[in-house]
């Protein structure tokens, strides 16, 4: 684990987003930078961290964690699915294949929680018991497991427009997929998750939700792309103190982003209004997580050194492309 100071020291270097004019054509999504050119996808991971569908600050470190994580699990699940994985020549980079979205993310849900208006517990809590096709008995509790994983699509908006919810039927009644495209990447869902609840629980872990994004490539095959069981796009909870959490009605000890998420919704910001501006030690609490993230999950040690990010990246793209 990188120290307190390491990780103030690296505060300034943190990478806002890159504008490479050589790279191809240039898309901004919430926190990877991507370009597109002759077949390959170059994505570029940055420090930014979002919460609530808008961008909140920079975390040290925070691109490679979560490049390093998502690497790491495409690899171990390239035996469920392909994916769009070619290399990755820097920590923040990854040089993927070029496919065509799929417009949709597949949360899949093993347990009752969360505190955006997006998620299953601010739902249940309101008194929703039909929940994106997912019929929920009365009576559950806050953090409480489903009897099996529940799948939970959501549309993806705009930049800068919230996701929605939505069931499987009504991603194919409203043509955005096929019923035969959509069964296999439902079914691909579960698996990839049970697969994540597998490796996370041998490192004393529970993967509590997540989210996957699918690209179909220019043959028409559908892979798996984006990120894969990171800290942004997942839920962690402590194996170890969940059942006692639990009966005791305590919020689980968390490995993820919902710490800033929770330190923002105590300040009254859940996405509308001005973000409050978040101080030095909330950021280095954050990034001790992610880091914390990566080595529990991966069980590998974090290697990263402080320094500045963007011309070590445009120094290793060079090398990559001559």
């Amino acid at each position: 684990m990188l120290t307190k100071e390491q990780l103030i020291a690296q505060i300034p270097y943190c990478l806002s987003g890159t504008n490479f004019s050589n790279l191809g054509e240039r898309y901004e999504g919430k926190v990877r930078d991507n370009y597109t050119k002759n077949g390959k996808r170059v994505i570029i991971v940055t420090d930014r961290l979002s919460a609530f569908d808008r961008i909140i600050t920079l975390i040290p470190f925070k691109g490679q964690v979560l490049n390093q994580i998502a690497k790491f699990w495409f690899d171990q699940t390239k035996d469920i699915i392909e994916n769009h994985v070619i290399e990755s020549p820097d920590p923040n980079v990854l040089i993927g294949k070029e496919c065509k979205l799929m417009p949709l993310e597949m949360v899949v849900r093993g347990y009752l929680t969360g505190v955006t208006t997006t998620s299953a517990w601010y739902n249940y809590e309101k008194g929703v018991r039909n929940f994106c096709g997912n019929v929920l008995p009365d009576g559950m509790k806050k953090n409480q497991k489903f009897e099996t994983p529940i799948l939970t699509p959501s549309t993806k908006a705009e930049h800068g427009a919230h996701d929605e919810s939505v069931s499987g039927e009504e991603i194919v009644k409203r043509g955005l997929l096929s019923q035969e495209q959509y069964d296999f990447i439902a079914q691909t869902s579960l698996k990839l998750y049970q697969r994540g609840v597998e490796i996370c629980a041998k490192q004393g872990i529970v993967l509590v939700d997540t989210k996957y994004e699918f690209g179909m490539t220019e043959d028409g095959k559908i892979i798996l792309i984006d990120e894969i069981h990171t800290p942004d796009s997942s839920r962690f909870w402590f194996a170890n103190e969940y059942d006692q959490r639990f009966a005791s009605g305590e919020e689980q000890k968390k490995i993820d982003k919902e710490y800033l998420r929770e330190w923002l919704a105590e300040r009254g910001f859940r996405g509308e209004g001005n973000i409050p501006e978040i101080p030095e030690d909330v950021k280095v609490e954050t990034a001790r997580r992610y880091i914390e993230a990566f080595e529990l999950i991966t069980g590998q040690k974090f290697e990263a050194e402080v320094g500045n990010t963007l011309s070590r990246i445009e120094k290793n793209l060079v090398k990559y492309f001559n």
